[in-house]
């Protein structure tokens, strides 16, 4: 809106020195009506660069970067209002060093109000393997050895909607991938090729800027947000994160197999830059981000007495009966129905797990998609028993009516139904 944009370019221009200013730059990304940006440049200092289709947040950001004139870029979005004295703290640790790339910490406006909210001064960007953002904690160590609550603080990526760079560094380490779509994704990229390519990211305490978040996009994603965001975190991942890739994509299933451009100029891009391995990164910027252990699996039978845990009805697309029958042997040719995989605290059988149909003390166990986050399928063996995770409960063969089906009961460890061996499958 017209008069948010407003809002922040007049809060830029009260609370910053005129010195420190030399031009606020405006990018229209082909909005519907061209005068929200053309009628505030009668504002002293401000600039409008109107794009001829839509480009997006990244494509746009580089147009109004390459026609800056300072020394210095400091980036913003639209809907922002800087606070009072936020602009030297951050040009002063630019100047000292150019490399660094220095955000402010970002306080909250309230959509319905615009009450001002200050965010803690302890937080820094992270991340996990997914690449979803989120703000969290400084480690101990980090807030022991700040001796000053202003002292800047190593962030490991920045959200990247608010930050400043020296524009002769920013050319150097190759502005942003312009092959990224409209938004998403684009501050990994950023902060991978700072840290590995010789610079540095930190969060200014001393400064704040607020920062209106939005229940929804005000604009349209071609491909949708979903498509658009891992188009854009794959560019990333497949220039930046070397094997750790493998990382991603177990976190994000969904990225397999789409789509997401030629990334042979950024690939070279790192290669002429000299840039540190994304190893160098874990261990020097981000060792706190943990690496997923490899879960050990063990394909094995079920058995109790002479009838095993089956899976019936396998031509069901969900909702397989879960039972006992006569065992087959342990030879994998002999058993295909027989044989379960013990991963973690899933009982998996192909794509099914063992699972409860709810959480009630009885319930009966069949078999649903696997789901490591649903808690009907997580398992434990404790000696001879099986346990469910989430009610305690442990699975029996005398529960169920039915014969030979099997649900769960409260655990007693002398009770011959709650009894299982575990066979090693050859």
């Amino acid at each position: 809106a017209r008069s948010t944009l407003l809002r922040t370019v007049k809060s830029i221009l009260n609370r910053s020195p005129p010195s420190l200013v030399q031009e606020i730059i405006l990018v229209d990304d082909f909005s519907t009506d061209p005068e929200d940006c053309q009628l505030l440049t009668k504002i002293p200092k401000i600039k409008c660069l109107r794009n001829t289709r839509r480009e997006g947040l990244i494509r746009s950001r580089v147009k109004g970067a390459d026609a800056a004139t300072a020394e210095v870029l400091t980036f913003l979005d639209s809907h922002c209002e800087v606070n009072k004295d936020w602009l030297q703290p951050l040009l002063q640790r630019v100047h000292e060093d150019y490399t660094r790339v220095v955000s402010p910490i970002i306080d909250v406006i309230s959509l319905d109000n615009f009450a001002y909210l200050a965010a803690s001064a302890d937080l820094r960007g992270g991340f996990d393997w997914s690449l979803h953002f989120k703000w969290e904690q400084m480690p101990i160590q980090q807030k022991m050895a700040r001796t000053d609550p202003t002292q800047s603080i190593r962030t490991p990526v920045i959200a990247g909607g608010i930050f400043v760079m020296n524009k002769s560094w920013f050319n150097h380490l190759g502005k942003y991938d312009t092959q990224m779509d409209i938004w998403g994704g684009e501050n990994f990229e950023l902060s991978f090729r700072v840290w590995m390519c010789g610079g540095s990211l930190e969060i200014v305490p001393c400064s704040r800027v607020g920062h209106v978040f939005r229940k929804r996009h005000p604009y349209d994603f071609p491909e949708g947000n979903a498509l658009t965001y891992i188009k854009n975190t794959k560019r990333t991942v497949e220039v930046w994160m070397d094997d750790y890739k493998q990382y991603y994509y177990e976190a994000r299933p969904s990225a397999l197999g789409k789509a997401y451009g030629n990334i042979a100029e950024r690939v070279d891009l790192r290669r002429r830059l000299r840039c540190n391995s994304f190893q160098w990164y874990l261990q020097n910027v981000y060792p706190e981000l943990r690496i997923p252990e490899k879960e050990v699996s063990e394909r094995a039978v079920v058995r109790q007495g002479e009838k095993c845990l089956e899976a019936q009805d396998l031509h069901r697309v969900v909702s397989i009966i879960a039972s006992l029958r006569p065992c087959k042997g342990l030879q994998s040719n002999l058993l295909f129905s027989q044989e379960w995989v013990l991963s973690g605290p899933l009982i998996k059988h192909q794509d099914k797990c063992l699972a409860l149909t709810n959480f009630s003390l009885g319930s009966q166990v069949i078999l649903d998609l696997c789901n490591p986050q649903d808690g009907r399928q997580k398992w434990k063996i404790k000696g001879s028993s099986i346990m469910q995770l989430v009610t305690g409960a442990c699975l029996d063969s005398q529960v169920e009516t039915e014969k030979d089906r099997v649900g769960t009961t409260s655990c007693q460890p002398d009770l011959a139904s709650q009894q299982w061996e575990l066979l090693q499958v050859t």
